[in-house]
């Protein structure tokens, strides 16, 4: 009987309150501690998101290329932080049980390298528009010009649906796509730093698109068509948000080349040679740009992948 006593008795000894709270409260020294809000590199991500928020509220009266590549510089060396955070060790353990939001920024990292590949690509058709241009500029070959100017509406119209895209993502409701990762201070900043990421990219995006379509879009484009089409909420673009630089060249000046005296002609010249340095300005760095999103999305398949096997 005396024994059965003194393990009754040593029992409330297990329980004493300063013990229960031991397990729970190593658990969460686990789970906030890399990342943690203290960890350099989201610091670094928050600095590099801020300055980007920056870039975009100085924007120009009027988007010159200098200020659009400063951006996309910016983004790609955001996404370069956001890569080595995403190969630490502790953020692949953060993320590995959460692979339902996982594959929720999958989808979103290939939406937006499939955007950037499309853009490339229109990029890609428009220099060698560019080049075959001059060459009929030099013989005033008026037709064939018609069809470089044709080129260019086609173009500003394929960079309407890129935004059209690219918006998708961003009204995404992130929030309640998070819930079910966030279960400490950790997570919860891990979560809202890479949401800010996808949103900061989104930003840098529909400036480049729309700087682009207020170049070279057709100014009798219907805009009930475009929100229609596109949006309910579409934003108008005009020139004035068109890239400076790329309205070196308008469709006015390239109009009755035969009639133009021979100045005239090589100041039209002139100025698509700077066009042509301008556009390879921004693909230069729009596709630095696509080379980090595909890393980033490696290494958030490469987490999702592990957690599989």
């Amino acid at each position: 009987m005396v024994g059965v006593f003194r393990r009754s008795l040593s029992f409330p000894n297990k329980i004493n309150p300063s013990r229960p709270s031991k397990p729970p409260i190593s658990h969460h020294i686990r789970s906030i501690s890399l990342p943690c809000r203290s960890h350099p590199l989201i610091s670094l991500l928050k600095d590099h998101i801020t300055q980007l928020k920056s870039w975009s509220s100085n924007k120009p009266q009027q988007p010159t290329s200098a200020w659009l590549c400063d951006g996309l510089t910016r983004l790609k060396d955001l996404h370069d932080s956001l890569h080595d955070l995403l190969d630490l060790p502790q953020t692949q353990d953060s993320l590995r049980n959460r692979n339902q939001w996982v594959e929720t920024l999958l989808e979103d990292f290939l939406r937006l390298v499939d955007v950037y590949g499309i853009f490339q690509t229109s990029v890609l058709a428009l220099k060698e528009e560019q080049s075959a241009a001059q060459v009929d500029i030099r013989r005033r070959d008026d037709s064939k010009v018609a069809l470089y100017l044709k080129s260019r509406r086609k173009i500003a119209r394929e960079m309407l649906n890129l935004v059209s895209t690219i918006r998708c993502i961003s009204a995404k409701n992130y929030p309640d796509s998070v819930t079910a990762f966030i279960v400490s201070i950790g997570d919860a900043e891990l979560a809202a730093v890479i949401s800010d990421v996808v949103e900061a990219t989104v930003m840098v995006s529909v400036a480049l698109f729309n700087g682009i379509y207020g170049a070279f879009g057709w100014r009798k484009t219907s805009w009930r068509l475009v929100e229609r089409l596109y949006s309910k909420k579409a934003k108008r673009v005009t020139a004035a948000e068109g890239i400076q630089e790329l309205q070196l060249v308008g469709e006015e000046s390239l109009w009755g080349l035969r009639k133009k005296g021979d100045e005239e002609v090589r100041i039209v010249l002139s100025k698509m040679l700077e066009l042509e340095e301008c556009i390879r300005g921004i693909e230069n760095e729009s596709e630095r740009v696509m080379r980090s999103l595909i890393t980033t999305r490696v290494s958030l398949l490469n987490i999702l992948t592990n957690y599989i096997n």
